[in-house]
Parts: structure tokens; C-alpha cells; sequence
């Protein structure tokens, strides 16, 4: 330990480096490049994933929607193309017997896929907007966020088809005075008065909705618009140990067979599996992870090994010093650390400049890509990444550094010595 803090070790040291600055510059370069690779690519990896997470951060991982479409082929004496509708009891189903979904939600909506959207009106005010009919349960699988003081949909408002409404905060702004207070206020959506028991803030991810969009309760919504049983779609949410992927199939033939449809038909009930989208992006935030730690292992590999090469002309260089040390008494262990440690000391160094270099680049992307649609926010190298690649490197400069090592304790003083 005390050969690490002589100033005269440092001063063999830095002194080799001089008589070999350009071919050391260079070579701690090719260092420096391998660990700047890995540390960019594993952050814009972290990036995509950060982004899409917070892109989607209020709707279930394992969720999906399923909703019915028209057949594509006959069955059991039913002709093609006949419409499919699905119900209220269709949800009981799938719960019981399919056990890996967590939670089910009926949804119907008027004002997307075609509809019209409810005229809503407020003290001469007016404008159309996408009524949706909700379970209280649907917050479960995409989080609503209300403003202080209001709330969602509960139970008591289903179980009493209460007219109680929960609004955007778009909606809020064109009915509502700025300084007025929304909650408990009345408006008329399609001619029927609904209270104001709620303000929901807008957030992306939660599929069609917008920040203009209204909630009432599902059994109000099948009154004001006599849907009887119908249901326009169920928002699905499995368990997170579960195969969203076969989850997804079990829904489908499960519909398929309550609505007497040939289990062939691709057609008949259509899906969106966000859970599978999920997956498939954090399969690919891995593998660029993956192949980060592969490039950069492989330059770094190749850096150091230049490093060892550059160790290895310095000791021919300095055979009638080295063996002029051995003749004064110093021992081939003082001799293999001070080589060792100058192998270990360039790794570390490029190593060093790596990250930081790395940091600066991953630092001028997130400024760059901030404010930008595409989903990518914050991107970071774990510390404990950074941490492991440091010692990779301390390890790697150990091992390549024995090499030349090796080499000068193998010099005789009196060879060394008789050498011109």
C-alpha cells in the first residue's frame, strides 16, 4: 500500500506516459470510446423505456380491450358478416373462467366510432363532447386523475343510476367562469341534467380519451341512451404474473364461444393488447441494453489490449533502468506493481473520461428530446451499471497489465545491464 502512495512511483509512471504520449493518447482513446459507447447506448435504452412508462404510466401494464366486430364465417346455421354485440353478462364470463384476469370493465361511449357527441349546455354555453359510461372499477385498470375537492364515479352513484358527471378540464374551461367552481354546479347533456361531482385532468395513455371528455355512471348511461345490456367494450387488466398474450386469446375464444362463432375467425372480435406492447418494448430496451455491454466490452477489450501493447515497447524501452532497479535491490514483486499499476491507472483514466463524456451526451439528448411527441424522457445508467463496468475495466487493466509485467520481472540485471 505504501508503493501505491510513493510520489516516486507516480513519477516512473507519468514519465513513461510522456516518452509514449502519442501512440498512449491514442490508445486510452480507443478506451475511452468503448466505455462512451456503453454508457449511451444503455441510457438511450433507459430513455425509451422511462418514456413509454410515463406515456402510459396511468394505464395497467397487463391490460387489453376487446371489443366485437362482424364475422368473417359461417357457423351453426349463422350466415357471414353478422354483427356482434356484446353484454353485460359477457363480462361475469370471462371473469369466472378465465382466472388470470385481476379486473373487467364494461365501457360504452357516444361521440367516437361514428357517433355522434352529446350536446352539453350550461347557462348559454354549449359544446359537444364524448359521454363515456363507466364502472367505477375502470379506474383500476386507467387511472383517473381528479382535481381536489371532486371525485369519480362510486358504487352508490351505479346502484342508483345517479345523474352525476365527472368533466375535462377543456370541458371545464368552455361552460365553467374561471374563478367559478365546477363541483356541485349542474349542466345539460343531451337535455337531462347531470351535478358536476368531479374535474379529471387530462392524461395520455388512457387510450381515446381527451381532456373534454365526461363520465357518468354506466346504468345512467344505459338510461339516457337505452342501451339495455350492450356493451360497447371491456377494458381488461390480468394479473402481473400472467401471459397477457394467451390472456388475450382466452378472452377472444371464450367471446367466440358465448356469441356462437367459429373458433377460426379471426375477425369477429377485434383487440388492442397493450400488454403486448409493453413487453415488446421492454424486450427491446433490453437487447440495445445487452448490446451496449457487448460493443463496449469488446472496445474496451480492445483499448486495453492496446494498452498492454504500449506496456509492453515501454519495458523494452526501459530494460537497462529496469535492470539497473533489480541490481539496487528492488524485487520483482515492486517491479510487476509499478507496471501493473500504470496499466491499471490508463484504464481508469479512459474509464473515467468515458462516463463523463457519456453523462455530457446523455445529458444535451434529454435536452434535445424534451418536448418532443415521441415518448423518451430521462435518459440514465443506473449507477451500479456504471459501478460494474469501472470494475470490468479495473480487472481487465490487471490482467493485460501482467503481461508486460511478466516480461520485465523476467529481465536479468546483468543482461539489462550489458545492453546498449
Amino acid at each position: 500500500m505504501r508503493f501505491l502512495f510513493d510520489s516516486n512511483t507516480w513519477q516512473e509512471i507519468f514519465g513513461s506516459i510522456g516518452k509514449n504520449r502519442t501512440r498512449t493518447i491514442i490508445t486510452v482513446i480507443g478506451v475511452l470510446w468503448g466505455i462512451l459507447i456503453y454508457i449511451v447506448l444503455s441510457g438511450a435504452a433507459k430513455g425509451l423505456d422511462n418514456g413509454f412508462e410515463k406515456q402510459f404510466q396511468n394505464v395497467a401494464m397487463n391490460s387489453m380491450f376487446t371489443w366485437a366486430q362482424s364475422t368473417s364465417m359461417p357457423y351453426k346455421g349463422f350466415k357471414t358478416g353478422r354483427q356482434l354485440q356484446l353484454k353485460l353478462n359477457d363480462g361475469v364470463l370471462l371473469k369466472n373462467r378465465i382466472p388470470e384476469i385481476q379486473y373487467i370493465a364494461p365501457r360504452n361511449v357516444k361521440g367516437i366510432f361514428g357517433g355522434s357527441p352529446a350536446q352539453t349546455i350550461r347557462n348559454g354555453k354549449s359544446g359537444n363532447y364524448a359521454v363515456y359510461g363507466d364502472y367505477p372499477i375502470s379506474t383500476k385498470i386507467a387511472t383517473k386523475k381528479i382535481y381536489d375537492g371532486g371525485r369519480f364515479i362510486n358504487d352508490e352513484d351505479i346502484e342508483g343510476a345517479r345523474k352525476v358527471c365527472v368533466i375535462g378540464e377543456r370541458t371545464q374551461k368552455e361552460l365553467f367562469e374561471s374563478e367559478e367552481n365546477p363541483i356541485g354546479g349542474y349542466i345539460r347533456i343531451d337535455n337531462v341534467f347531470f351535478q358536476v361531482v368531479g374535474v379529471h385532468k387530462y392524461t395520455p395513455g388512457g387510450g381515446f380519451e381527451s381532456d373534454s371528455d365526461i363520465y357518468i355512471p354506466f346504468t345512467t348511461f344505459k338510461k339516457l341512451y337505452n342501451t339495455g345490456e350492450n356493451v360497447g367494450w371491456f377494458a381488461i387488466a390480468a394479473y402481473d404474473d400472467a401471459d397477457v398474450v394467451q390472456v388475450e386469446e382466452n378472452v377472444k375464444a371464450v367471446l367466440k364461444s358465448i356469441h356462437n362463432v367459429n373458433p377460426k375467425d379471426e375477425r369477429a372480435i377485434g383487440s388492442f393488447n397493450l400488454g403486448e406492447i409493453f413487453n415488446r418494448i421492454v424486450g427491446f430496451a433490453k437487447g440495445l441494453t445487452f448490446m451496449s455491454l457487448v460493443v463496449g466490452i469488446a472496445t474496451i477489450l480492445a483499448g486495453v489490449i492496446g494498452i498492454g501493447n504500449i506496456l509492453l515497447i515501454s519495458v523494452k524501452e526501459r530494460t537497462k533502468e529496469l535492470g539497473v532497479r533489480r541490481a539496487l535491490g528492488a524485487t520483482p514483486k515492486e517491479v510487476r506493481s509499478l507496471i501493473i499499476l500504470e496499466s491499471v491507472f490508463l484504464t481508469m483514466l479512459a474509464g473515467i473520461m468515458g462516463i463523463i463524456l457519456g453523462a455530457g451526451v446523455l445529458s444535451l439528448i434529454n435536452k434535445l428530446t424534451k418536448g418532443m411527441d415521441f415518448p423518451y424522457s430521462n435518459p440514465t445508467v443506473p449507477i451500479p451499471y456504471v459501478l460494474g463496468a469501472l470494475a470490468i475495466m479495473v480487472i481487465l487493466g490487471t490482467l493485460i497489465g501482467l503481461i508486460p509485467a511478466q516480461r520485465a520481472v523476467s529481465i536479468k540485471p546483468i543482461d539489462a545491464l550489458r545492453e546498449e
